[in-house]
Formats: structure tokens, sequence, C-alpha cells
């Protein structure tokens, strides 16, 4: 059985990134990065398999932090439009 399967999806808005890594300051550094760009960032850390660390972050999606407010907003599409022509 897969770890996530049993775990309960995060509410609308919302995701839950895992990052691994074999060093907490790696993992920290990631998770650094990403809350930089979305707002929300809860954090959990745990002992990963073989020594390493794994790192749980909630991020608000809706909600960009800082410098990415702007990209964030730009990069989505407007509601209602569906796929580009492309990507059907």
């Amino acid at each position: 059985m897969h770890p996530t399967e049993n775990e309960p999806l995060p509410q609308a808005g919302y995701a839950e990134i895992r990052i691994v890594s074999a060093t907490p300051e790696a993992a920290r550094a990631v998770a650094e990065v990403i809350r930089r760009c979305f707002a929300g960032a809860e954090q959990r850390s745990y002992p990963a398999p073989g020594g390493g660390t794994r790192l749980h972050l909630t991020v608000d999606t809706e909600t960009a932090a800082g410098p990415a407010r702007t990209w964030l907003a730009t990069s989505r599409s407007p509601t209602g439009t569906g796929a580009h022509a492309e990507e059907a």
C-alpha cells in the first residue's frame, strides 16, 4: 500500500508538497524557494528511510507570496477558457 493512499486531500486551494533529501539543509533550501512563491506554507519534517529528511509543506495555491505574485497571477488562464489548442 502506498503511504499517501489513506491521507485526506488538502482543502480546495491548497497543495501538499513532499521533499525528500539526504540532508535537512537541502530540504530546507527547496522549501525556502517554495515559500517565496506560495503563501501559507506549513512545514513538518520527519526522518526519511536511509537517514535522510522528509519535509512536508502545505501551501496556499491561490495566494502568491512576494515577487512571485505577478508571475503567478499572469500565468493562470482566465476561468472557463479550457485547454489551449496545442494541449487538446
